[in-house]
């Protein structure tokens, strides 16, 4: 994302303003929003066109916001790290995989499956 958001700003905005749902990191979601605060990065992407903005946290979990709603999931606490390569990636497939498979897109199925995604 960050790629796109440093060559190609104003192709990447008309993407998003056609996107239900959009999942990025904390540090692409300050500099998308050129926001510290990730509430007010939230406000400003959202307005761009995503229905529902996931902020990825690493580590610290991940936030799910729609409209004035948030919600935050924790991350499974792991006693050792092994090599996080592709955890992003893993937490969207099971994200989409869940969301897929249910076929319900309202605010609480999101919640689960932010969970599920949080467990892969």
């Amino acid at each position: 994302m960050n790629f796109w958001m440093d060559i190609a700003l104003e192709e990447l905005h008309k993407t998003l303003s056609k996107i239900d749902v959009l999942i990025i990191n904390d540090e692409e979601a300050r500099q998308l929003s050129k926001e510290y605060s990730l509430v007010r990065a939230a406000e400003k992407i959202q307005s761009m066109g995503p229905d529902y903005l996931i902020i990825k946290k690493g580590e610290h979990g991940a936030l799910l916001f729609h409209g004035k709603s948030v919600f935050s999931a924790p991350a499974l606490p792991l006693e050792e790290v092994f090599d996080p390569t592709g955890a992003g990636d893993t937490f969207a497939g099971g994200f989409m995989g869940y969301i897929a498979k249910t076929g319900d897109t309202s605010f609480a199925n999101m919640k689960r499956a932010i969970i599920f995604g949080s467990a892969m």
